[in-house]
């Protein structure tokens, strides 16, 4: 079988064309350009989920909250408490391995 590369070209340019689309285009756009961008927005959304946890709990000290919403509230906040002392764990590892790196 014999393949006609100068026919795949063309075969790719036209369905550019037709797409209108410059190539392959990136899945997901970032929020922000950079990494501080990123890790503020994440470290701003696991106080938003343990702050949610905290006022389901304080709903359901005073009665006024289904136990359905605290729980899950709370066992969010939980998770993302975990995550976040995981992720501080793993920077300070890192941070002392730089730290004994010969220079």
């Amino acid at each position: 079988m014999t393949v006609n590369i100068s026919g795949a070209v063309q075969a790719y340019d036209k369905i550019l064309r037709q797409s209108g689309t410059a190539g392959i285009e990136p899945r997901d756009k970032p929020q922000s350009g950079d990494f501080a961008g990123m890790v503020r927005e994440a470290a701003q959304g696991a106080v938003d989920t343990l702050h949610k946890g905290e006022t389901q709990s304080l709903q359901a000290a005073a009665g006024t909250a289904d136990l359905n919403d605290v729980v899950m509230a709370v066992s969010n906040a939980e998770l993302t408490l975990q995550t976040v002392v995981t992720v501080r764990d793993k920077v300070l590892q890192a941070y002392k391995d730089i730290l004994r790196m010969p220079i």
